[in-house]
């Protein structure tokens, strides 16, 4: 049976920063370098995704990868 995924779409973009600081890097790869900003950090991921034209699936899978690891 698969692992639940410790990062979801619903979370925000503020959260998995705090919760996982050392993923920022997988953010500033998809073209989302205003992770700090004050209008960036309430976004969901799935919000994110869709406003940059990122495909969610594989960015979740990128996020929980890196994730995994710490």
């Amino acid at each position: 049976m698969k692992k639940p995924l410790k990062i979801t779409k619903e979370m925000t973009i503020g959260e998995v920063i705090q919760k996982y600081p050392k993923i920022a890097f997988i953010f500033i790869d998809y073209g989302l370098h205003c992770i700090g900003c004050p209008m960036a950090v309430p976004e969901t991921i799935e919000e994110a995704a869709k406003l940059h034209r990122i495909d969610l699936k594989k960015f979740l899978t990128d996020l929980n990868k890196v994730a995994k690891k710490t």
